[in-house]
């Protein structure tokens, strides 16, 4: 029965697949020229895809600074007596998790991501000012 449909519906396709064109005014149409496109019309132009920032969204090294100690005033008792030059390990007896915690708010403070390999050269305040102004957007 599937054999039977098969053969019919080849055969049917065959006759009604090649098929003269009947008049001469059915080749007229066949091989009519395109339209003419109108010189009215406008031509297509490729915009290219560019974002536009506004000016001003640089960072000052004193609000870095300021809000790096906002980070560190979580995980020292006094912040008072802090400078640029005070070590994380020596001068505030930081352990190693609350350096990655601070790394990690410093990422999320400033929206940018530091890598491992530049967390661990990250010894001092000042280094993590200086860090946080060359990667910030």
């Amino acid at each position: 029965m599937l054999r039977t449909a098969i053969l019919r519906s080849t055969a049917i396709t065959a006759r009604t697949a090649v098929r003269p064109i009947p008049s001469a005014a059915a080749r007229r149409i066949a091989v009519a020229p395109a339209p003419r496109v109108s010189s009215f019309v406008p031509k297509m132009v490729a915009w290219k895809a560019v974002r536009c920032y506004a000016s001003g969204g640089s960072l000052e090294r004193d609000e870095v600074y300021e809000r790096v100690l906002q980070v560190l005033s979580n995980k020292i008792d006094d912040p008072s007596n802090i400078t640029e030059d005070t070590f994380f390990v020596d001068d505030l007896n930081l352990d190693s998790m609350d350096l990655v915690e601070m790394v990690m708010d410093i990422e999320e403070e400033f929206s940018i991501e530091i890598p491992d390999e530049d967390a661990e050269r990250l010894f001092r305040i000042n280094d993590a000012v200086n860090y946080v102004l060359d990667h910030a957007r």
